[in-house]
């Protein structure tokens, strides 16, 4: 979990915003908990937007407005209905902690075509190699500025590339830094987890925008 410090607070048009004292990786639609900061803006909430310029308000058809001539960095904003509260200095903090579940255990032990009993060492391995890898999937897409749900995959491309890097995490058990573990006198093939097609299904690296 990431947590972030606020330095100041405002509120307009039932929107809050929160700057915070340092870049983050928060992205829109995805849940923080602000605490420390006052009654009116702690909660849990969903992003709505990240501005990067003073909010002014909102107009007769609901878009949000901004003075292109204030830039302010590390903003947080979300929906709140509360009074209006000037830009003031602020303390408290922002917790992050983003848990994506595109693929699941049965789906990993599926891909693997293993019979693996539960419990036993090895699911609870499936386990960690599904959370690390939805995680880790989840965070090079959000690197290369897509914004995916955390609970839904974006597609079967997404959903194969994350599987794909899931059971690479797996099979790696009791390997040696960059090679798989063996037994036998021929050696060992490198161990490469983010191969190039599973690059490819998730779309990375490239930007998702130009």
């Amino acid at each position: 979990m990431a947590t972030y410090t606020v330095t100041n607070k405002y509120l307009i048009d039932n929107y809050a915003v929160l700057q915070l004292l340092t870049p983050n990786e928060i992205a829109v639609t995805e849940s923080i908990v602000v605490s420390g900061v006052d009654a009116t803006f702690n909660g849990t909430y969903s992003v709505f937007a990240l501005p990067q310029y003073l909010f002014t308000g909102v107009d007769n058809e609901g878009d949000l407005l901004y003075d292109f001539n204030v830039p302010i960095a590390n903003q947080v904003l979300y929906a709140k209905t509360a009074t209006n509260v000037d830009r003031v200095a602020a303390t408290g903090q922002i917790a992050y902690n983003p848990v994506c579940t595109w693929v699941t255990a049965a789906q990993l032990v599926t891909y693997l075509g293993v019979a693996i009993s539960n419990p036993s060492d090895d699911y609870t391995l499936i386990t960690q190699a599904v959370s690390a890898g939805n995680n880790f999937c989840y965070r090079r897409r959000q690197e290369s500025s897509y914004v995916d749900s955390l609970t839904t995959s974006p597609g079967g491309d997404v959903t194969l590339g994350t599987l794909m890097y899931c059971a690479a995490l797996w099979r790696s058990r009791g390997s040696l830094e960059n090679t798989f573990a063996a037994f036998d006198g021929m050696g060992t093939a490198p161990q490469q987890s983010l191969t190039p097609i599973v690059k490819q299904l998730l779309g990375i690296n490239r930007p998702a925008c130009a």
